[in-house]
């Protein structure tokens, strides 16, 4: 059992590690710490997020969704094997899970009994690292991707005194849960011992300060915009159409991504010349831009 680590000495570690770490909002303080303790911490879970792109993946695990509100991690694992970090503390990641298996990781056991049953919180015990991959056995994992998620298993574990039977994937606490799906966590967890065996890497020549907040919010993708999706970015949004006279809110705008969203934003797209297929009220990088959506 350990004490979970700060916000600096956790990027310490995985920036030590050798890891390119970006620091996304307020990620700090961002948690679901009011819905129950955070620590003792005893290991690390994988997971994978069955999405496509970083930004709007990065996003998502910060916000989450109406059923399940972020922080959905602590980091997100790119293909590019870059990590963003997204939450502190209690995050809605690991759900219930077997209480025996838990005790297992507590022991750094040898093998982990199956995971049949779904009585022990897994949120206040793991960090969690959701990697970006559509889960369904054929998107690919990059080496890259592979080696960050075996850098930042072992970060972890080499700050609290841990080896790698430390690190499980979500399958082998949860029930049901497929995830990581596309490579052996076996095979991974030999990774990690390997280079727990060894130095950390230190941190990369070319890893980058920390930078100030961007004025205006990065285009996260038009598949960002769909039904259901829930974001500040929305509101912002549309406080930015309304402002330019494109608005199309009776009540609004809000969080909830809507067909009047739609409406205003195709209002948008027509004022800037667009027709046609170019104005149906999705955003595109181009007319985002121009939009110049607040950071929030």
């Amino acid at each position: 059992m350990a004490t979970p680590l700060s916000a600096s000495r956790l990027v310490k570690a995985l920036r030590d590690e050798g890891l390119e770490v970006r620091e996304y909002r307020n990620w700090r303080s961002h948690n679901r710490n009011h819905k129950g303790s955070w620590g003792p911490v005893n290991g690390v879970m994988i997971h994978h997020t069955v999405t496509k792109g970083t930004s709007s993946t990065v996003e998502l695990c910060y916000e989450g969704h109406s059923s399940l509100p972020g922080p959905l991690c602590h980091g997100v694992i790119d293909k590019e094997g870059v990590v963003h970090m997204v939450g502190n503390g209690r995050a809605n990641h690991a759900g219930l899970g077997d209480g025996d298996v838990l005790r297992a990781v507590i022991n750094e056991a040898k093998s982990f009994p199956p995971d049949n049953q779904a009585d022990t919180d897994g949120n206040r015990h793991f960090y969690g690292f959701e990697c970006v991959n559509l889960g369904d056995g054929k998107d690919p994992w990059p080496e890259a991707q592979k080696l960050a998620i075996e850098k930042a298993s072992a970060a972890i574990c080499r700050a609290h005194g841990w080896n790698e039977r430390s690190v499980i994937g979500h399958r082998e606490w949860q029930p049901g849960k497929v995830d990581p799906r596309g490579f052996s966590m076996g095979t991974m967890r030999g990774r990690i011992a390997k280079r727990l065996g060894g130095k950390a890497d230190g941190p990369p020549k070319t890893d980058p300060k920390p930078k100030p907040p961007a004025e205006y919010e990065p285009f996260p993708g038009a598949d960002f915009f769909r039904v259901g999706r829930n974001s500040k970015i929305i509101t912002a949004m549309g406080k930015r159409l309304v402002a330019e006279g494109c608005g199309r809110y009776k009540v609004g705008p809000g969080p909830n991504w809507t067909e009047v969203d739609q409406k205003s934003y195709a209002a948008w797209q027509r004022k800037l010349g667009y027709s046609g297929k170019d104005a149906d009220g999705i955003p595109g990088s181009t007319s985002w831009k121009k939009l110049r959506v607040p950071n929030v």
